[in-house]
């Protein structure tokens, strides 16, 4: 399928622009129309980004980047970890849809790195804060040890997807975004 996306570099710059129109907004201005519905779903999607982010409430994409119907595929999983279900969800918004840059955008105040840091918690939840741990190593700054997360996210895109990121398909970035202020900090 031939992609209609635009560049890499071209997106990046996209989010940015719509992360500097959110630190002011008070409403979303991304389209999401009821002819922007009609379009999607007769011609299908075209994301000019995929955002794999933390499941966290606060922490919505679309707003964060002012984007409407189609423009971002939204990858959500508690601590933004990978696993073959997000990494294979990358793959696929990559070859089918055309994304040519994954962006993992961890955030403060993280309740995953938090458990992750506080300690060994039980029941399923170990399975995100053990990768959490992979991670952070012996690290107990919670803003150094979200960076640090993001970071294992994107190497493991990229160590993943190492054919699409050589080939220029696929470029893989990392953010955080602040909670209190809205501001995404682009790691790369």
């Amino acid at each position: 399928m031939e992609s209609k996306n635009i560049s890499a570099s071209e997106a990046l710059a996209k989010l940015k622009a719509g992360n500097a129109r959110y630190l002011t907004a008070t409403a979303n201005p991304g389209d999401i129309s009821p002819q922007i519905r009609k379009h999607t779903c007769e011609n299908g999607q075209s994301p000019y980004a995929v955002v794999v982010t933390c499941s966290d409430s606060r922490v919505i994409p679309e707003g964060i980047f002012s984007a409407g119907i189609g423009e971002i595929f939204t990858i959500r999983v508690a601590g933004n970890v990978m696993d073959h279900h997000q990494i294979g969800s990358v793959e696929y918004a990559s070859e089918h849809l055309g994304s040519k840059l994954a962006l993992v955008l961890g955030h403060t105040n993280c309740g995953a790195v938090g458990a992750a840091l506080s300690g060994n918690p039980g029941g399923e939840v170990r399975y995100i804060t053990d990768e959490i741990k992979k991670a952070i190593g012996l690290e107990k700054d919670p803003y150094k040890a979200c960076c640090l997360n993001v970071q294992r996210s994107v190497s493991l895109i990229k160590e993943s997807l190492k054919e699409l990121v050589e080939n220029g398909s696929l470029e893989v970035r990392g953010a955080v975004y602040h909670i209190d202020s809205g501001e995404v900090t682009f790691l790369d």
